[in-house]
């Protein structure tokens, strides 16, 4: 895979310029991970790629799991065929791409999806671990 392979020849330059963040700030993690899965498309590359990295920079275990819906970044920009359908689809005019592309009809929910997911997460963890 080439995220994988881009990785493992950097992989000392990218782990010594950002593991002190990560370290200081596991939930900061969720940043990396998004903007990723909106290049890759893929939630399963994208903690493929990242999760043994999050592992490699002491990133705790329950952390990357509460983290796990930072990989549903593909919502982000509007062209996952389930997003384009349901565009297309939409006699009332509803769903729609607004004037830019970055502001479509599935931002605000995919954002507050993907942020409450975490928060409840974060928050079962906390609780009973």
């Amino acid at each position: 895979m080439m995220g994988s392979t881009f990785f493992e020849g950097n992989q000392k330059a990218i782990l010594g310029s950002i593991e002190g963040v990560f370290t200081t700030y596991p939930l900061l993690f969720a940043i990396p991970l998004f903007l990723f899965s909106i290049m890759l498309f893929s939630q399963a590359a994208t903690a493929k790629t990242f999760y043994p990295v999050g592992l490699a920079m002491g990133i705790p275990p329950l952390t990357l799991l509460v983290l796990f819906p930072a990989v549903n970044g593909y919502f982000f920009l509007p062209n996952y065929p389930t997003e384009v359908a349901a565009i297309g689809f939409d006699r009332t005019g509803t769903t729609r791409i607004g004037r830019y592309v970055v502001n479509h009809s599935f931002q605000l929910a995919g954002f507050i999806t993907t942020f409450v997911s975490i928060a409840v997460g974060y928050l079962i963890v906390a609780l009973f671990y």
